[in-house]
């Protein structure tokens, strides 16, 4: 007998036969984030690209052959929208719309014209597209807590009872189709209702139903005309992935409040004066006529018919979409339920409303909102599960989410609250996730058309390798500490522009230290021509191949590019290194404002063409390459990020290191120049051997971490004269401050003269240490072996954040380190 899982895993076995020809794009990718846009076919771009070049399109407003093919195409997909979502062409009309977003907006510039204004309510689950629009309503407008508070508030007007606060004019109550926090869909029967109240009351009451979310993976009927709403809006590429396009579906019988609008522009119109008199006639045969402003995106509207003919083709029906995504979302809620740490702790909080199921497509969409936790109940941050998972190549959506009434009421959060960790430094997208012992945000898996079980079974992979705790909590066992650890300086690197090759300073030369860091450490870096916001490796891994050389004698910053340029490019720029290069060119630079680490400063652009153009040419981004001098140049200053102290840290899942040290205010007071978060980063090769043992011993075909990847300034090893087997990985952990000492142990000279370095805390690490340096490649490696090893509190540890600990001072290679620490407790996993 054939069962319902056969016919879901048939179907299933259907959409993977067909993703590599179709989505060639996801191979080695797990895509979980189809609820903000699904992807496009290589079938939709085919077929799209082969009617672009069979027919002649023009503007619709013209009389030309080519102008009529357009409108008669437009008209057309027009037509075959209503059909989608079963909406008589007699009853409701489509305007076409950028997004969902817009379509929102056009509604409510027309609500805000009516004399009075307008009475708003709205569901707490909104996207903020909709609770925008209370900015624009009356200020008696109303934001409804829960579904039960809706339904009381129906059933209260319907039997008369009172308005509920609506008073004279018009009002607008709008919802959401379908969550797009957790996929949770409320009852779509409310907007029937509502105009019931109308028409019984008489008074102007219109429902908007947000439905971007809800036909991403599932059909919408609006064949009842009694309880379709008055105004739908959706986004077509959360649908078939292009075009980036949306509308606005118009119930005909409630359209007349959009004629309000005043302004026209382009074909909306039917004659204009201008001269001493102003007047015009709006177009009137049609609604869409009257508020498609300007020239219709004919391309768009057309390659939506495309999107339409292929979507059907490949997957079939809207329904089918839905019961194949709603399978698989079922395995992966389940799935994830049934994850325990070793203490028998559930690693996932999901959040999910009690009215809701996994198992129906009428209460839940194909959405899961969720938290991780550790096997002590702490939660995991969500930016470093986020680093983790693109690590591994899969691409999911974290934060906010654009749904602050869903999210808050989730994670309990109060709006004083909301309103503290705002001042405190919280944005959308930053990294202060949790506060005050709260998350500020939560991770989002969404499934489409094209998702299969195995992306499914990737996550759960993902999460079981990386987050489940299977062994039991620390004990805590005193044990006493050698209070000083000798070291050597085995390399010394600088990365004169920010992201890009570092530079090795020659083992002869004595390298000058300021408060700033190493000298011309960092001092440079390249920004967006658009954005000014300066470019990394995390998303332009080829910078690892741009590579600055110091050349002391001509005084320049020399830069050559590792693999092959590009055609008439350089093979090398130079830069002088003086501080203010008008004494070489004048108006060689210009100053501009720009975004480092979240920072805004002051930076000096290279006006060059030459200059611009190199690296504009070799990474293929519009970009400029600025400079951020040390103090004198009296441009804006950056500090070492405050929240750098000790903390504990895990080391090969044997010991956790207590550190009671480390000054909060010492950050505040150590200036940077275009670091991360400190003038200086140390790193053990102790340390690094002890990683790539790990990395090694869990794969053998597991490629063994560089010094590189780190891009550390000061590489440190034990010393030479020490038996074999008494390396010390890790310990650096729980170093105070090092004192670098003019003794060079590999040559045996003394010179003398100390440096000390005060330790401001462990460095959180990224996927960028993924980036081969020498290739520009990525893979997951080292940052997976790290995440098992060496992550606290969901943070990913490696090396040490450092800073003069006055005046200035120098190293060079060879000299002796010493590390200094505090007799602390470390605690030991009994086995």
């Amino acid at each position: 007998m054939i069962t319902q899982d056969d016919h879901h895993l048939a179907y299933n076995e259907k959409i993977e036969a067909l993703r590599a020809h179709e989505f060639p794009m996801l191979r080695d990718i797990t895509y979980l984030d189809h609820a903000g846009t699904t992807l496009y076919s290589r079938s939709l771009m085919d077929e799209f690209s082969n009617d672009m070049m069979s027919n002649l399109l023009g503007n619709p407003h013209s009389a030309s052959t080519s102008s009529q093919l357009s409108a008669r195409r437009v008209e057309n997909v027009r037509l075959r929208v209503l059909r989608l979502f079963h909406a008589d062409p007699n009853d409701f009309d489509v305007v076409f719309v950028a997004n969902a977003t817009a379509g929102i907006k056009l509604v409510a510039d027309a609500f805000r014209e009516k004399p009075g204004g307008f009475w708003y309510g709205y569901h707490k689950d909104a996207h903020t597209s909709l609770i925008g629009v209370r900015e624009v309503a009356r200020p008696d407008s109303r934001c409804f807590e829960s579904d039960e508070v809706v339904e009381s508030w129906l059933d209260n007007m319907i039997h008369n009872q009172y308005n509920n606060g609506i008073g004279e004019g018009c009002g607008l109550f709008a919802y959401p189709a379908q969550s797009n926090m957790d996929g949770r869909r409320p009852p779509l029967d409310w907007c029937g209702r509502l105009r019931a109240f109308s028409q019984q009351s008489g008074q102007g009451l219109y429902s908007l139903l947000d439905a971007a979310a809800l036909v991403s993976t599932c059909p919408l009927d609006l064949s009842n005309m009694s309880r379709a709403p008055d105004f739908t809006t959706l986004s077509f590429y959360k649908m078939f992935g292009f075009p980036d396009l949306g509308a606005l579906v118009v119930r005909k019988a409630s359209g007349g409040i959009l004629e309000g609008l005043k302004y026209f522009g382009g074909g909306t119109v039917e004659m204009v004066t201008c001269l001493n008199e102003n007047w015009h006639i709006k177009k009137g045969h049609t609604l869409h006529s009257q508020l498609e402003d300007g020239t219709l995106p004919i391309h768009s509207i057309i390659a939506l018919d495309s999107a339409m003919n292929v979507h059907e083709r490949l997957f079939g029906t809207l329904r089918q979409i839905s019961m194949h995504t709603s399978f698989l979302t079922s395995r992966l809620y389940e799935g994830l339920k049934s994850l325990k740490h070793g203490n028998d702790a559930l690693v996932c909080h999901i959040y999910e409303d009690p009215q809701s199921s996994y198992k129906t497509t009428s209460s839940q969409g194909a959405t899961i909102a969720l938290n991780l936790q550790d096997s002590s109940g702490a939660w995991v941050s969500i930016t470093e599960v986020e680093k983790l998972a693109a690590a591994k190549n899969i691409h999911l959506r974290s934060g906010g989410l654009c749904n602050p009434g869903g999210v808050a009421s989730s994670l309990g959060l109060k709006p004083r609250e909301m309103r503290r960790n705002y001042s405190a430094g919280q944005r959308c997208g930053n990294e202060n996730d949790i506060m005050d012992g709260k998350p500020t945000g939560m991770l989002r898996l969404s499934l489409g058309a094209m998702s299969t079980l195995e992306d499914v079974q990737t996550f759960l992979d993902f999460v079981k390798e990386l987050f489940v705790e299977n062994r039991e909590v620390a004990q805590r066992i005193p044990m006493e500490l050698p209070t000083a650890t000798t070291f050597y300086v085995e390399r010394l690197v600088i990365y004169p522009i920010k992201s890009c090759g570092g530079w090795r300073i020659p083992p002869d030369i004595t390298w000058g230290i300021k408060p700033e860091g190493l000298a011309w450490d960092r001092e440079w870096c390249l920004v967006h021509q658009g954005s000014r916001a300066a470019l990394s490796q995390k998303r332009y891994p080829r910078m690892a191949l741009l590579r600055p050389t110091i050349d002391l004698k001509a005084e320049l910053l020399r830069i050559r590019y590792s693999e092959a340029l590009p055609p008439s490019c350089p093979s090398e720029i130079a830069i002088p290194l003086a501080q203010d290069l008008s004494v070489f060119q004048p108006e060689s630079t210009t100053n501009c404002t720009s975004r480092v680490c979240g920072d805004a400063i002051k930076a000096q652009i290279y006006s060059s063409a030459s200059v611009t153009n190199f690296f504009t040419n070799i990474l293929g981004v519009p970009c400029y390459l600025t400079r951020f001098p040390p103090k004198g140049s009296g441009l804006s200053a950056r500090h070492a990020k405050a929240h750098l102290r000790k903390q504990e840290v895990v080391e090969g899942q044997k010991a956790i290191i207590q550190s009671g040290f480390g000054d909060k205010g010492r950050a505040f007071t150590t200036p940077i120049l275009l670091s991360n978060e400190s003038p200086i980063l140390v790193i053990s090769r102790s340390s690094l051997n002890r990683l790539n043992e790990i990395i090694k011993s869990s794969s053998p075909a597991g490629k063994a971490a560089s010094a590189q990847v780190f891009r550390s300034n000061i590489i440190i090893a034990e010393n030479t004269a020490s038996p074999p087997g008494i390396e010390q990985p890790y310990v650096e952990d729980s170093w105070q401050s090092i004192t670098v000492h003019d003794h060079d142990i590999t040559r045996g000279t003394v010179q003398g003269k100390t440096t000390v370095l005060d330790i401001l805390g462990p460095c959180r690490r990224c996927p960028m240490v993924c980036v081969d340096q020498n290739t520009g490649e990525k893979n997951e490696e080292p940052f997976i072996t790290l995440a098992k090893t060496r992550r606290v509190d969901g943070k990913v540890y490696f090396g040490m954040h450092a800073g003069l600990a006055g005046g200035e001072g120098s190293v060079r290679v060879g000299a002796k380190v010493l590390g200094m620490r505090l007799k602390d407790t470390m605690e030991i996993e009994e086995e």
